[in-house]
């Protein structure tokens, strides 16, 4: 094939690793002398033309930057068809042949649309700290994000140790329990609440005071936000409730989102970016490039976004014995 216009965008979320994504793909299409543009702000910036050609001195120092440089955005309008239909005059009016888009379950659904709509090729990479996209054993970010978790937990550790105290560690995680189960095994909690798993107070509540008969003095407890409804805070007055004890609460929220990649994150988002690429080059569209079992693959995105990935129950039992 000859020389091809790669359009490359990043949507929903942000993730540490989005612009290592960037970077691998600028780079790699440049040194094979295909020509790329970068769409800012998301499924946005293709409504509103806002393009800009990259080439490998544009992305030069932002492998270890979190964030993404282009931009992103949530974008309601692209969900309507006039946004989809806006979305590809775009794409042909600047000769694109492939769009590599990063981001979730929102982004990827998008792919789909807006492969119904425009006859070029379309691929997408896993770019959400939740860890929650089928198909691929990590996402771009979600090793950042349980390291971040994990930090915080252990600053926790310490203080609720100094003052014999109880906390509950809210992490993000509406819909899966990835970075509170990681993170829970990691800083030794006590307890970790995820939505795959109903969650029963009253036997928590039991195994905490089981602990404490047997010499625990603090104990940490990890909660995804979506675990239960009301989140930690609810947790933790219903504990309150049944025991009496006082439970503190620290809700991390979006510093998960943020912050420098960890090297894992920064070898993932580097091999799918220039796979994302090369897959494009060969004819591939109409899937995500993920990585299983340490080989890079391609992922339907009916699947991808499709398929529920379930978390680890063999972790998950494993957190919970570790936990006397």
């Amino acid at each position: 094939m000859g020389h091809m216009r790669f359009a490359v965008l990043t949507s929903g979320g942000d993730a540490p690793g989005m612009n290592a994504a960037l970077r691998g793909v600028v780079r790699e299409a440049s040194s094979l002398g295909h020509v790329v543009l970068g769409v800012q702000r998301g499924y946005y910036g293709l409504l509103e033309e806002h393009l800009l050609h990259l080439g490998p001195r544009d992305v030069s120092n932002i492998l270890q930057r979190g964030g993404t440089f282009l931009r992103t955005s949530r974008c309601p309008e692209f969900a309507t068809p006039e946004g989809v239909k806006k979305a590809a005059e775009t794409l042909r009016a600047n000769a694109v042949d492939a769009l590599i888009a990063i981001g979730g379950n929102g982004t990827l659904t998008g792919c789909m649309r807006l492969a119904e709509e425009w006859k070029g090729q379309v691929l997408g990479l896993p770019g959400t700290i939740d860890n929650d996209l089928y198909g691929t054993d990590e996402t771009i970010g979600y090793d950042t994000a349980v390291t971040t978790a994990l930090d915080a937990i252990d600053k926790i550790r310490d203080t609720a140790e100094a003052h014999e105290r109880h906390f509950l560690v809210e992490v993000m995680g509406r819909h899966a329990g990835f970075i509170a189960l990681q993170a829970a095994l990691c800083g030794g909690a006590e307890e970790v609440l995820v939505p795959e798993d109903p969650v029963d107070i009253a036997a928590i509540s039991e195994r905490l005071q089981k602990g404490k008969r047997a010499g625990k003095t603090s104990s940490i407890l990890v909660v995804a936000e979506g675990a239960y409804p009301g989140g930690a805070a609810a947790v933790a007055e219903e504990l309150h409730k049944l025991t009496g004890n006082d439970y503190r609460v620290s809700v991390l929220g979006h510093m998960q989102r943020g912050g420098s990649p960890t090297a894992r994150d920064r070898l993932l988002s580097t091999r799918l970016g220039a796979f994302a690429v090369r897959s494009a080059i060969a004819g591939e569209t109409g899937q995500m490039a993920g990585e299983a079992g340490g080989r890079l693959v391609l992922v339907p995105f009916a699947d991808a976004v499709g398929k529920k990935k379930d978390l680890d129950r063999d972790l998950l039992a494993l957190a919970r014995r570790l936990a006397l």
